[in-house]
């Protein structure tokens, strides 16, 4: 097979690939990286309409221990789409991503709504590029809902896990998320507060202002610090050991 058709088939594979699960490995040829895309609804437990956009979580929950296993992958490079979706879908998500050993960066594009929050931050560094959005809104529930106070209180421990894994991944505060995802003066149908790029940042929601070349750099860069700091900690070990018996 000629050079030309390997790399045809290269391509076609890679398309094939994006197709079936919305993701790419690349990378400048010093570091590979994995980019992975969180559009429309996060699908949970019930299957949506077949018209609709999802992130379907059991799709992407394998992706995501795959690539953090993967030797040759040096990082995960997240872009972020989304109106939001099912709450412990999103969290369960956002939760893997936080929990990831490897350089994870986020970049929120169009917009990060609703439970797309904690995915956004749940990256080791989250940029919003300006023209993004983001709202924040108490959590909602559709179909029967009882009128007890069993189903308030239910709603709120489910609020401050949200605002719990948000704050703890964040510069924001709770009172200011609370403040924010309260506001009544700002949504017609519905409270809460709608952050553009830039008050996304300076709320500390997000960290940084940026495109996808500086979210790129970003990731990049934490890749090369990981790689300096294993090969000096592989440069240590033998120092240790020979103290060790020195020692003894």
């Amino acid at each position: 097979m000629s050079e030309e058709e390997n790399k045809d088939e290269r391509t076609s594979r890679s398309m094939d690939h994006i197709v079936d699960s919305g993701s790419i490995i690349t990378g400048d040829g010093k570091h590979l990286i994995q980019c992975m895309t969180i559009i429309g609804q996060i699908e949970g437990h019930t299957v949506l309409p077949s018209q609709n956009k999802t992130t379907k979580y059991e799709h992407v929950i394998p992706q995501l221990v795959a690539i953090d296993e993967d030797r040759e992958i040096d990082g995960l490079l997240i872009m972020l789409n989304t109106v939001g979706g099912d709450v412990e879908a999103g969290l369960a998500l956002a939760e893997l991503i936080a929990g990831m050993k490897k350089p994870t960066v986020s970049i929120v594009l169009g917009g990060g709504h609703s439970i797309g929050v904690p995915l956004a931050v749940a990256a080791k560094h989250s940029f919003i590029v300006p023209s993004a959005t983001m709202t924040l809104h108490p959590v909602r529930m559709n179909g029967l809902t009882l009128g007890v106070p069993q189903t308030l209180d239910y709603f709120e421990r489910m609020q401050k896990r949200i605002t719990k894994f948000v704050t703890g991944h964040s510069k924001i505060s709770a009172d200011r998320l609370t403040e924010l995802s309260m506001n009544t003066q700002e949504l017609v149908l519905d409270i809460g507060s709608v952050l553009e790029g830039m008050d996304a940042v300076r709320e500390g929601l997000i960290d940084s202002l940026g495109s996808l070349s500086d979210a790129v750099d970003c990731l990049y860069e934490m890749i090369d610090e990981r790689k300096k700091k294993k090969e000096k900690r592989k440069s240590s070990e033998p120092q240790k050991a020979l103290r060790g018996k020195q020692s003894k």
